[in-house]
Order: structure tokens, then C-alpha cells, then sequence
């Protein structure tokens, strides 16, 4: 009685082991995340992997869905070269390439507009009254040249900075030493102290024939020194120029228009500079020779000649 109980009650509890166990063996459980790994493992075969964070992208992805940072190429409209997605300049055929997006101010185009209608540039690039070159941005890629209203006033807004105006009196400064004229030798100190003589001898009989008994004659402070000494002088004027410039270097930011306005409206003028990225640290004549300065950068000091290492940016 017992046994026969316990029969019935194993097969009304478990009827699929118990009446048809064949079914079991062939219905293997499936993992409950099963179709997901599927789903990774297809995208990992057609997808592109994010060289920045791993991350696994569509096919035609041009950023990664995770970081956000660029993971394909675009071509220059211009040229046909590879670029990157967010670069908007050409360094192969030296052209601006981005047709939604304004080059003087940053904004936002349709792509057909002859004017842009935030700032009212000409699409077609603006030529500098100073040196009549032609430019794509709202700086003068020549001359540096402020050649929009805005760039005009972002130029007034630095004037009130500190540091501006700790940098453009160095400037002033190192230029005058650049252009200095130091004595190559003892006879040309000696040429001078004789000319500051002369010079007071002069002014000393003009005087009396004026009828000024004992007149007084300024001294010249002669700002000349030697090779050695103008040379020091110099050093330390670079050390204080470059401390200035990393201090008014530029951020990184979104936008590649506004990192080149506000770079080309911080160069101090009277001294050779360089502008070097963080985009492949080259050396550019200024940032409008850029394709990615929002990545950030800085003004370098050159000396006299010195073009070496400066891309070509035409």
C-alpha cells in the first residue's frame, strides 16, 4: 500500500521526468543572458573598437557611443585626404573643411548660406585690409589682423587682463633687446664714451651763445652692453615670456573655432612666436595652420631665423 501510494504521488508531482524523460535530454537549459552575448559577439565581429576605451561601436560610427572621442576618418571635401571627425582644417590643402559650422565664429550652418548668420562673414573668407591676404578665420593668419567684431572684442576683453598685460610689456621689452645693437669690442665703448663728450661739448657752446652762463647738460644713458650681457638679459626675458604665455595657454575645449579666436587674440605682437599643439606637438606659424587646436596649446618664443621646424602652414 505504501509503496504504491509513493509511485502515484512521483508521478503527479514530476509527470515530464517520470512519463517522458527523453524530453529533458533533449531541451538543454539555456543561459538566461544568452541572446545578449549573442548580440555582443555579432557586433564584435562586423563593429569597430574604440582605441581609446575598448569599447565596441557600430560599423559606421564616427565616435564612440562610451567616450566619445573619434574612432573613424572623414575626408577634406577640398582635397579628399583623411581627416579626423573633429577636425575642421586641412593640413594637407590648407582649407577649412567643416560646411556646417561657421570658420569666424563657431556657429551652426545649414551648408548653402553665403553669410553666416550669426556673425555676417562671408562664407567665401574674409582678405585682411592690413596685409590684403585672404583668411578662413576671424584672425589674420599673416599678420594677426582682427578682422571680425568679435575677434575684436575678445581683444578687449584681454587688454584687462593681468597677465595680457604682463605679456605685452615683456614683449616690448624683449623686442627692444632683440633689435639691440651690443658693442663687439673695447673700441666701440671707448667710440661711444668720445661721442657722449662731443655731444655735451655742443650743446654746451650752444648754450652760451644763447647767453646761458653754466648751462646744464642731460646725460644719455647708453642702454648698449656687451654680447655677453645683452645675451643674459635676453635669457631672462624668455624665461619671463614663456612663464606668461604657458599661464594664457590654451584649454582644452570643444569648440575648434573659439580655441583658434582666443589664441590668435592672446599673441603678443613685436616677437616671433610659433604655436605648438597638443594635437601632434608640431609647430605651427599660429593655429589657424591647426587642424584640432581645441585639443589646446601654447605661443613658443623663436629667435631670429629660426623656421626650421615650423609646418608649412600656406
Amino acid at each position: 500500500m505504501t509503496d504504491e501510494y509513493n509511485s502515484d504521488i512521483e508521478r503527479t508531482a514530476r509527470p515530464q521526468r517520470t512519463l517522458r524523460p527523453e524530453l529533458a535530454a533533449e531541451e538543454p537549459e539555456q543561459p538566461i543572458d544568452a541572446q545578449p552575448q549573442m548580440q555582443m559577439q555579432q557586433l564584435q565581429a562586423a563593429g569597430v573598437e574604440c582605441p581609446y576605451c575598448g569599447a565596441m561601436n557600430e560599423p559606421e560610427a564616427m565616435f564612440c557611443s562610451s567616450c566619445g572621442k573619434p574612432i573613424s576618418m572623414t575626408t577634406c571635401p577640398h582635397c579628399g585626404s583623411e581627416m579626423e571627425p573633429d577636425a575642421d582644417f586641412c593640413e594637407v590643402c590648407h582649407h577649412y573643411a567643416k560646411k556646417d559650422v561657421c570658420s569666424f565664429c563657431g556657429a551652426h550652418l545649414e551648408g548653402n548660406e553665403a553669410y553666416c548668420p550669426e556673425c555676417g562673414s562671408p562664407r567665401g573668407g574674409l582678405v585682411c585690409p592690413v596685409c590684403h591676404t585672404l583668411n578662413d578665420f576671424a584672425f589674420c593668419k599673416q599678420c594677426g589682423t582682427a578682422l571680425t567684431e568679435e575677434a575684436k572684442q575678445l581683444q578687449r576683453e584681454l587688454q584687462l587682463n593681468p597677465d595680457y598685460i604682463e605679456l605685452l610689456d615683456a614683449a616690448q621689452e624683449f623686442a627692444r633687446l632683440d633689435n639691440s645693437l651690443p658693442y663687439n669690442s673695447e673700441r666701440d665703448i671707448i667710440r661711444e664714451q668720445m661721442n657722449n663728450k662731443l655731444r655735451e661739448r655742443v650743446l654746451t657752446l650752444l648754450a652760451k651763445d644763447q647767453g646761458i652762463e653754466n648751462p646744464v647738460i642731460s646725460k644719455v644713458d647708453s642702454k648698449r652692453m656687451t654680447k655677453q650681457e645683452l645675451a643674459i638679459k635676453k635669457s631672462e626675458k624668455i624665461k619671463q615670456l614663456s612663464e606668461i604665455l604657458d599661464r594664457l595657454a590654451v584649454p582644452q575645449v570643444e569648440s575648434p573655432v573659439k580655441a583658434r579666436n582666443y589664441a590668435m587674440a592672446s599673441k603678443p605682437v613685436g616677437v616671433r612666436l610659433a604655436w605648438v599643439c597638443n594635437f601632434k606637438h608640431a609647430m605651427h606659424s599660429s593655429p589657424c595652420g591647426c587642424a584640432k587646436p581645441h585639443l589646446g596649446g601654447k605661443w613658443v618664443i623663436l629667435g631670429k631665423g629660426n623656421n626650421t621646424e615650423i609646418k608649412d602652414d600656406k
